[in-house]
């Protein structure tokens, strides 16, 4: 998945203020809380929280199938 100027503000904006993220990844849902935006190896990876757990989750964004902003 290549994100628009949009979705990357909106992204963005959901690590400032953390508001939960609704991805999608092979067929699998994940709700998670967005800690920041970092690049490994050269690809853009979505550092994360599970808000129930909290456990942290590394997601690359050219692996997402969709994503939302949970409001």
């Amino acid at each position: 998945m290549h994100l628009s100027v949009l979705q990357y503000d909106r992204l963005e904006r959901a690590i400032t203020n953390g508001t939960r993220l609704q991805l999608y990844r092979r067929g699998t849902e994940f709700l998670v809380i967005p800690e920041r935006l970092r690049l490994q190896h050269g690809r853009e990876l979505i550092v994360a929280r599970h808000p129930s757990t909290g456990s942290l989750l590394e997601i690359y964004i050219d692996e997402l199938d969709a994503m939302e902003i949970v409001k």
